[in-house]
């Protein structure tokens, strides 16, 4: 279980935070997930088709919590939120070995994090190509395994605002728990997308930004937040390029004939830009000050996207005030406070 008065004392909440699991290792059939070494001892993933080399998993934050909480200790980090790894959505393989997968998966999370559950907790990762079993195995993990919430990919195989998905989003309200949404690399089970993503790792560096922009305006446009006014969803990487756009998807609120009627006013897209969260992950300061000028303070949460390549610790680069700040909506989300 976790620990709700470690959560609710903690001064710094990370909920963009990682981390691959041994226990989830061959349990989605052809697609692995897989770790292995090359003959000169380097390390690698396999998730179907794809491989990801030279990145070490076994001894590292990722999978060992000893190491991961002596890094947080040293980025001043009090509680973490963990959640799947992103070459690990598994949205576009057979529903069969998606609900196995994520059933083992997070099974395994939460053997982690009750291990140490005074510093971690965990969200679970879902089979949304079956919206009723994702349906079903949130409730099992939310009920069952007291993970906090649930935790999706940008790209699920259909759009964010497909009606189909209502019964989900109906299920994560009633659970009264909040919805992640955070990217992955375009082609590892699913569609390759843009070739001109695969240089110069653009598929992070510009798709992700891309992916987040797309599941934002999806959710405004596309009447999710209309349909569901209670839900919880926050976005990783501060949504993206929402803040470059956000005079864009303004002005088609009073110019393009296809905007829903409730959005049919000055300005709209941006109050419903309101009921959205957000995490900092963002690396500039200035680009986090623009963020703040257009979405506020109110549901702004610390995201480190910890141990990878561009972890960054707001905790120690923002000021006290705004880290309280983010502490406090994360104990809000998290159903730890009010």
């Amino acid at each position: 279980m976790t620990d709700r008065v470690a959560l609710a004392n903690a001064q710094s909440i990370d909920i963009h935070a990682h981390a691959v699991l041994a226990g989830s290792m061959g349990t989605a059939g052809e697609h692995g997930p897989e770790i292995g070494y090359t003959e000169a001892g380097a390390p690698w993933f396999r998730v179907g088709d794809y491989r990801l080399d030279g990145v070490r998993y076994e001894g590292s934050p990722f999978m060992d919590t000893d190491v991961r909480l002596g890094n947080m200790d040293a980025a001043g980090i009090d509680f973490q939120v963990l959640s799947p790894n992103p070459l690990t959505y598994f949205h576009h393989i057979s529903p069969r070995d998606a609900v196995r997968f994520c059933q083992q998966h997070n099974n395994a999370l939460a053997d982690v994090v009750a291990a140490r559950s005074d510093r971690l907790a965990g969200f679970a990762a879902l089979p949304m190509q079956d919206i009723e079993a994702a349906c079903e195995e949130l409730k099992r993990a939310v009920q069952e395994l007291d993970l906090l919430g649930a935790y999706i990919g940008t790209d699920i195989g259909r759009p964010l605002n497909d009606p189909a998905l209502d019964r989900f989003y109906e299920q994560v309200v009633q659970l009264n728990v909040p919805l992640m949404i955070h990217p992955a690399p375009a082609g590892i089970d699913g569609p390759a997308g843009d070739p001109n993503l695969k240089q110069f790792d653009l598929d992070l560096l510009t798709g992700f930004a891309a992916q987040e922009s797309i599941a934002v305006a999806t959710l405004i446009f596309g009447g999710v937040l209309h349909r569901h006014p209670d839900i919880d969803i926050c976005l990783s990487h501060a949504g993206g390029t929402m803040t470059a756009l956000i005079g864009r998807f303004n002005r088609a609120c009073t110019k393009r004939p296809w905007v829903p009627e409730h959005l049919q006013h000055e300005g709209a897209f941006e109050e419903s830009l309101q009921q959205l969260w957000f995490d900092t992950h963002v690396h500039d300061s200035r680009v986090l000050n623009w963020v703040i000028d257009i979405m506020g303070t109110e549901k702004l949460l610390l995201g480190t996207n910890f141990s990878g390549w561009d972890q960054h610790a707001m905790t120690q680069d923002v000021p006290s005030e705004l880290a309280t700040t983010m502490a406090d909506n994360a104990k809000r989300l998290l159903r730890v406070s009010t």
